[in-house]
């Protein structure tokens, strides 16, 4: 392990009394949290559902967000929007997340590839969820914080690299889901050769100052691509030499 969480080093600082008052309260705000996108599923459900899977909530309720922000957001750590985390890159809204979660179906023996680990939050939800997580991002002292606070933190289920996710990881796919956390241009081809017959990708397509859109794209055991528009989002853009 190269270095732990930022913020377990801050919290390692205060008193035990202090911690543990400081560890219910981010349980309590993280339970609220989940019982609001629970709501806000039932109200919105995604396509298909009566609302968010129990299993998709409960990998929310389990991950511990405020590990995943840096220490100046430590407050909002459990708001239901999302925060900046350096580099011009974002912690996304964790009703996205959820969202996002939910619409690639995942299953505990699933191999998982994320585009864009950012803080990492997105790949410890999948890893509650499934068999593994590949994990991609081009930024690289995001990528060097990522992959130690996920081994600090005991995800020994995500493995990430430096790179540029519009060329997927192909060496370890085909994969079952594909999660995409930053918007493209366009549904990039190397992604879909690599998504499985049957398999789920969510992908933020549009530009910067453009109405993106959140797509579904499912391939068929033929090897069929159909493609979905779920919902109006605003992801930071994916970046790269394509």
């Amino acid at each position: 392990m190269r270095t732990g969480s930022l913020i377990l080093a801050a919290l390692c600082l205060l008193s035990p009394q202090a911690m543990g008052d400081t560890e219910k309260d981010f349980t309590a705000a993280r339970m609220a949290l989940v019982d609001e996108i629970r709501a806000q599923g039932q109200y919105d459900p995604p396509p298909g559902r009566h609302g968010f899977a129990e299993p998709v909530l409960a990998a929310l309720g389990e991950v511990r967000r405020h590990e995943f922000v840096p220490r100046s957001q430590l407050r909002e750590a459990y708001d239901n929007h999302p925060l900046p985390i350096g580099h011009g890159q974002t912690i996304s809204q964790p009703y996205i997340v959820a969202l996002m979660t939910d619409l690639v179906d995942p299953e505990p023996d699933d191999v998982v590839l994320e585009v864009g680990t950012g803080s990492g939050y997105q790949a410890a939800v999948l890893a509650k969820l499934v068999g593994h997580v590949y994990s991609v991002e081009i930024i690289e002292p995001l990528a060097d914080q990522a992959a130690a606070r996920l081994d600090g933190l005991g995800y020994d289920n995500v493995t990430t690299k430096l790179g540029d996710g519009y060329y997927g990881w192909e060496a370890h796919g085909p994969f079952d889901a594909i999660v995409v956390t930053a918007a493209a241009s366009h549904v990039p081809p190397p992604l879909i050769a690599q998504l499985k017959p049957g398999g789920r990708m969510v992908i933020p397509v549009g530009g910067r100052f453009a109405v993106q859109y959140l797509l579904l794209v499912e391939k068929s055991g033929s090897g069929e691509i159909v493609t979905r528009q779920i919902t109006a989002v605003r992801f930071v853009p994916l970046t790269g030499e394509h």
